[in-house]
């Protein structure tokens, strides 16, 4: 048998040279998506908003392709989906660009822009669903959170461009983002890449129905967010992902996910009862609540459905594609706040509408969180005595199959069956992944067992099991 050193370093979270290229991919396309349509530079006099058709576009792309998601399951791998993201952002650039240039064929050119930019920056945010997949949900959410933050300079360094250089910008975001994430995604091991066949399963609706409660008391709210306060990339998003990037990578031993949890629903209560003191406070105070309970439930939802991707073995683009449907329900506020101002513009009737929206939110989070059906969607990360810990023996156990797949020189297919078997999968489950016979497998088994000097699936798994170094 062979003789293994043991021993590795610690691994740690917050390789920095290692989230390079995961944060600029998310963070380019958001602070893309907010230069061309959350917040324009120019708004031109369009008798609509492109925003909203941006949104459909959004939702609908997100809702087919979850729908499809056993066809199209990896995305990554499909011929055609880098080209759509980059081609279908770009595109609305070059179209948003021309329409401000162009006052005869602005409605035309705007309302194709949103489309085109509406399915490009969908299939993309799919597409880095896929990347981060493989990764521990610390790492998950130390990544989305930084990536977050980061968007947010970006959006203050290109809106003080000229316009020449603005436009090159509105240009170069999608190509450095799309590059990025199929970097990230070509130096994962194939055998952590999100499974091509998945099982049947119930979709977890309650976790998207409290999302939608946040994202509708967001919409109904939006108009009257002072500046600097939102959910795309500005000042209250970096604020709150700032909070939580540094909880992460400098307390990730006493981080709480629970306490992540509940948060959101302390945010925005707060956020909703100050609003009958905004005379006094202003509206600071109260939208920046609102907003940053949003983008904190945001990166909840994240995580819940990437915990329930990798535990369920799920195609998280499944997952993550139905999530879209929350930007119909800021769309849906925004027009109830709309219909609530013509009929009555009475700061009286509006505050008692805000009390029983504050009701129906405690309402719903009573039966969405803490009835026993929570255990079936998020339940793990809430429970886990030490998320932490988690993701480092995850870690740990990634580095060791490195290391047994490169000193007994594995090739590309037993790599794949060996982290395969340290995850604990089952034969069957390992040849309905990899699509290969039951023969094939246990040829393949046979020569991993070969080459490392073991004997049986007992000693095999003693080569995964690690010791933490002794201390001096």
């Amino acid at each position: 048998m062979h003789k293994f050193r043991h021993t590795l370093p610690k691994p740690r979270i917050d390789h920095l040279e290692q989230m390079v290229p995961y944060i600029f991919a998310l963070g380019c396309a958001r602070a893309w998506m907010t230069l061309i349509f959350a917040a324009p530079r120019v708004n031109l006099d369009l008798g609509f908003d492109p925003h909203i058709v941006f949104d459909y576009s959004y939702v609908v792309t997100g809702v087919a392709i979850a729908l499809l998601a056993r066809r199209l399951s990896p995305l990554q791998e499909q011929p055609w989906s880098k080209l759509v993201a980059a081609g279908g952002m770009i595109a609305a650039s070059l179209c948003i660009i021309t329409s401000s240039i162009s006052n005869e064929y602005a409605s035309a050119l705007s309302i194709v822009g949103a489309l085109l930019g509406g399915i490009g920056f969908c299939v993309f945010l799919l597409l880095n669903s896929e990347t981060l997949f493989p990764l521990s949900i610390v790492r998950i959410l130390l990544y989305l959170a930084a990536s977050r933050f980061l968007a947010v300079p970006i959006v203050f360094f290109c809106e003080g461009m000229d316009g020449i250089r603005f436009m090159l910008a509105l240009i170069i975001l999608p190509l450095i983002a799309t590059a990025c994430v199929a970097f990230s995604y070509n130096n994962t091991p194939v055998a952590e890449r999100p499974p091509r066949v998945y099982p049947r399963f119930v979709f977890p609706w309650k976790p998207l129905a409290l999302f939608a409660v946040f994202s509708f008391a967001y919409g109904m709210r939006e108009q009257q967010i002072a500046f600097g306060g939102g959910i795309h990339s500005s000042i209250s998003t970096a604020v709150i992902m700032g909070i939580v990037f540094i909880a992460v990578y400098f307390f990730s031993d006493k981080f709480s996910f629970s306490a992540l949890y509940r948060s959101p629903v302390f945010l925005l209560a707060c956020g909703l009862l100050l609003i009958p003191a905004e005379g006094l406070l202003g509206t600071y105070v109260s939208g920046y609540l609102i907003s940053m309970s949003v983008t904190l439930m945001s990166l909840l939802i994240s995580l819940v459905f990437y915990d329930l991707a990798k535990r369920m073995g799920i195609a998280i683009i499944a997952l993550m594609g139905m999530e879209r449907i929350d930007k119909l329900f800021i769309v849906w506020g925004n027009d109830c706040a709309d219909i609530l101002s013509a009929v009555s513009p009475s700061h009286l009737v509006q505050e008692i509408i805000t009390l029983v929206l504050i009701l129906t939110l405690i309402l719903a989070c009573a039966l969405l969180l803490y009835k026993n059906g929570w255990i079936d969607w998020g339940g793990h990360l809430v429970d886990s005595a030490d998320l932490t810990a988690e993701a480092m023996h995850e870690e740990k156990l990634l580095i060791r199959c490195d290391e047994i797949s490169k000193q007994c020189r594995l090739t590309p297919r037993e790599d794949e069956i060996l982290r395969l078997l340290a995850r604990g999968k089952t034969y069957p489950e390992i040849e309905k992944e990899l699509f290969i016979a039951s023969g094939t497998l246990k040829a393949h088994t046979h020569h991993i067992y070969t080459k490392t000097g073991v004997s049986g699936k007992k000693e095999l798994a003693a080569l995964f099991k690690t010791q933490e170094p002794e201390a001096e």
